[in-house]
C-alpha cells in the first residue's frame, strides 16, 4: 500500500517520475477506454478503478471521493476539448482525490480487546450449568467469531449513535 501511495504522490519517498507517469497512463487508459457521455457513466468508471485498487491492493484500502468532487471533476473534463487536458484533468483528479481509508480507534481497541474477553467470558460460561453447550463449541471458532460480532457492534454503534453524543 505504501509503495501505490507513493505512485499517487500521498507518501514518502516520492518514486521517480517516470514510475508514476507509468501508473497514472496505464489508470487513464482504462478510464479513456470506456464510452463516457453521462455524469453517471463518468462516476462508474471513477468507481471501477478505485474497486481494482481496493480488490488487487491487500491492507489498507483507498477512500472514493465524494460524489460532489467527482461532479466537478466531470464538468471540468466535459469541458475540456482536447484529448491531453482531459488526461491532465484526470490525473489531477486522481493524485487529489485518493486518500487512504483510515481505521478509527475505536476499531482497533475493540479488535485488541476482544479475543482475551472471549476466551475469559466462554471459561466462565462453561462453569454456568445452563451454558454446558458452550463446551461443545471450539474456542477456534468461538473467539474469531465473537471478535466479528463486536467489530460489526462496534461497527453499527458509532453510526447510529451521533458524534456528538459519543464524546463529549
Amino acid at each position: 500500500m505504501g509503495m501505490f501511495m507513493s505512485f499517487m504522490g500521498k507518501g514518502r519517498p516520492q518514486p521517480p517520475p517516470q514510475l508514476a507517469g507509468f501508473l497514472m497512463r496505464a489508470l487513464y487508459k482504462q478510464f479513456a477506454e470506456k464510452d463516457i457521455r453521462s455524469f453517471e457513466a463518468f462516476q462508474i468508471a471513477v468507481l471501477d478503478i478505485f474497486n481494482t485498487f481496493n480488490s488487487a491492493l491487500p491492507g489498507k484500502h483507498v477512500d472514493v471521493p465524494p460524489q460532489g468532487h467527482i461532479e466537478e471533476c466531470f464538468k471540468e473534463w466535459k469541458e475540456a476539448a482536447k484529448a491531453t487536458k482531459k488526461k491532465r484533468i484526470f490525473i489531477n483528479f486522481m493524485t487529489q482525490s485518493v486518500t487512504v481509508n483510515k481505521s478509527d480507534d475505536y476499531t482497533v481497541i475493540t479488535g485488541i480487546v476482544t479475543p482475551p474477553v472471549a476466551m475469559a467470558a466462554k471459561r466462565a460460561g462453561e462453569n454456568v450449568p445452563q451454558l454446558k453447550i458452550i463446551k461443545a463449541i471450539p474456542d477456534v471458532i468461538f473467539v474469531p467469531s465473537a471478535t466479528v460480532l463486536a467489530l460489526i457492534t462496534m461497527k453499527l454503534s458509532r453510526r447510529i449513535i451521533p458524534k456528538s453524543l459519543a464524546r463529549p
